[in-house]
C-alpha cells in the first residue's frame, strides 16, 4: 500500500494585502508621531535660551541677525541700509515682526530693528530656544 500525500485541495494563490496595508498604517502613524516638526530655518543663529517662548507662524515678518552683523529679512540677506525698505516691502498686512537674534549681535543692532518695527507701526517679539536660562 503506497502512501499518498497529495491534498485534493489546490494551494492558495491569492494573497490578502489587509495585513500588509496595517503595517504600513502603523508605520506610518509611529514616524509621523517621533518626527520633529519644528521648522528649520536656512540661516543657522545660536539664539538665547528662554523658559518660555512664542511659536513661529507664517504671519510674521521674520528679521535676522548673524553673529557676524548680517541681516536677513525673510531669509533674503539685506544691506543695514536697505532694512526699513524691505521690512516695509514685507510687512503686507502683518502685524508683528520675529526678531531671531544671535547671541553674538549687538543691542544696538537689535534697537535698529526694534526702531524700524516700531516706526511701521509692527509688535517684536524675540525667537529664542526654549530651555532653561543659562547662568554665565
Amino acid at each position: 500500500m503506497a502512501l499518498s500525500f497529495s491534498t485534493p485541495k489546490k494551494p492558495l494563490t491569492a494573497f490578502s494585502m489587509a495585513g500588509l496595508a496595517d503595517i504600513v498604517l502603523l508605520l506610518l502613524v509611529f514616524f509621523l508621531l517621533t518626527s520633529s516638526f519644528i521648522p528649520n530655518f536656512g540661516i543657522q543663529v545660536n539664539l538665547p535660551r528662554a523658559d518660555t517662548s512664542v511659536p513661529m507662524q507664517s504671519q510674521y515678518v521674520t528679521v535676522v541677525i548673524t553673529g557676524d552683523g548680517q541681516f536677513y529679512v525673510n531669509q533674503d540677506r539685506v544691506a543695514e541700509s536697505d532694512l526699513l525698505v524691505r521690512i516695509r516691502e514685507a510687512q503686507g498686512d502683518r502685524t508683528a515682526l520675529v526678531l531671531r537674534a544671535d547671541e553674538a549681535a549687538t543691542v544696538g543692532q537689535f534697537a535698529e530693528v526694534a526702531a524700524i518695527a516700531k516706526a511701521l507701526d509692527l509688535r517684536v517679539l524675540m525667537a529664542t530656544e526654549r530651555g532653561p536660562r543659562s547662568r554665565r
